[in-house]
């Protein structure tokens, strides 16, 4: 496959749990293409069926899971706007506690997400996005920052949790790591064969913050590349990869184009959260994708060495003056500032190739 070729697969797209109308025209005249829809949690959010809006949404939840015929209006939806809709997100901690636990209940969250999966593959919708990170039970961040022009980013620092090792809410004990490799063990041998069937892929985010072993007595398991690598290695399968966050690698103090290189090579980069920090653990805060730790030009060079094909998606972006509940003017600064790398990038390498031919 060419250069040209090649980067032109190197897509933008956003997350969002509207799918009304302006916000899908909204993300079209951005130049987005791709739609990875926020679901409502349907125990975690029993109201938030609708956005401010009015306008549908996709719940998913504990006995609430969308039918074929109500993703597939969704993504005709989504097409009738000149979008795709590649994805569902993530999976709500309310679907995934109990196997991550080992509680009772376990048996019966393996069948839902397994609907869920096939029902996606039957609608043709590829993507079903996921985390082993309890975020409703433990700190995600800490105070937020003020950084360019008095916007606002989200920050962590160990240092303000009053006893990162005191038991979280709800909790009798402490789990070790190897009870939670256990039980993640048992989910992907139960999902991935009917991901495979229903061809959909998978994708793991990281722990966020990926900081310490434990934290309020829960293992932190994708907390560092070697546990991602032990983690696509445990039940192998071409219909599994990651949800490469860049932001949390960069949090972890990681390379970027060595992160990039090391699963692109494998082909285990299902699609991109394209965001930075300053800072690493055990203290950093968010920023505007310009801003932060790595090179964004470095990384799509890398992106496209390996031969990407999927979608990169601004993330946790900052709260800009002006900004509604969906931070809209950040989000679009983001995708714009990647489509400029993107074409930039994509300019760079037809130019490189024009010399040698």
């Amino acid at each position: 496959m060419s250069t040209e070729e090649r980067l032109g697969d190197v897509r933008v797209g956003v997350r969002t749990r509207s799918l009304s109308e302006s916000r899908l025209q909204y993300v079209r005249q951005l130049g987005a293409t791709d739609i990875f829809v926020d679901h409502a949690d349907t125990e975690e959010e029993p109201d938030a069926f609708n956005d401010r809006d009015g306008s549908d949404t996709i719940a998913v939840g504990p006995d609430q899971i969308p039918s074929v015929s109500e993703l597939t209006a969704a993504r005709e939806r989504v097409e009738d706007a000149g979008l795709s809709l590649t994805g569902v997100h993530s999976l709500p901690y309310s679907m995934y506690g109990d196997i991550m636990f080992d509680r009772d209940g376990a048996d019966e969250a393996i069948d839902q997400i397994s609907t869920l999966i096939r029902n996606l593959g039957e609608a043709d919708i590829p993507i079903l996005g996921y985390q082993w990170n309890p975020r409703s039970v433990v700190p995600m961040r800490t105070s937020p920052v003020e950084i360019r022009g008095e916007a606002e980013g989200t920050a962590f620092d160990l240092d303000e949790l009053d006893d990162p090792h005191e038991l979280a809410p709800g909790l009798d004990r402490e789990y070790t790591e190897e009870e939670f490799w256990d039980n993640y063990r048992y989910f992907l041998e139960s999902v991935l064969p009917v991901a495979e069937e229903a061809g959909v892929d998978l994708a793991l985010h990281p722990v966020d913050p990926p900081v310490l072993e434990s934290l309020a007595g829960i293992p932190r398991l994708f907390r560092s590349v070697e546990n991602f690598e032990r983690g696509m290695e445990l039940v192998p399968s071409d219909n599994h990869g990651l949800k490469l966050c860049l932001g949390c690698f960069s949090q972890m103090g990681e390379d970027i184009t060595d992160v990039i290189q090391r699963f692109g090579k494998r082909d285990q980069i299902v699609f991109v959260h394209f965001r930075d920090v300053v800072g690493t653990v055990p203290e950093f805060h968010e920023t505007f994708v310009d801003s932060g730790n790595f090179d964004p030009a470095e990384a799509v060079r890398a992106l496209n060495d390996i031969g990407f094909e999927g979608a990169v998606l601004p993330d946790h972006v900052p709260e800009m003056v002006g900004d509604d509940d969906w931070r809209h003017r950040a989000r679009g600064f983001t995708v714009g500032y990647l489509r400029g790398v993107i074409d930039t990038v994509r300019s760079e390498r037809i130019g490189q190739r024009a010399e040698t031919e």
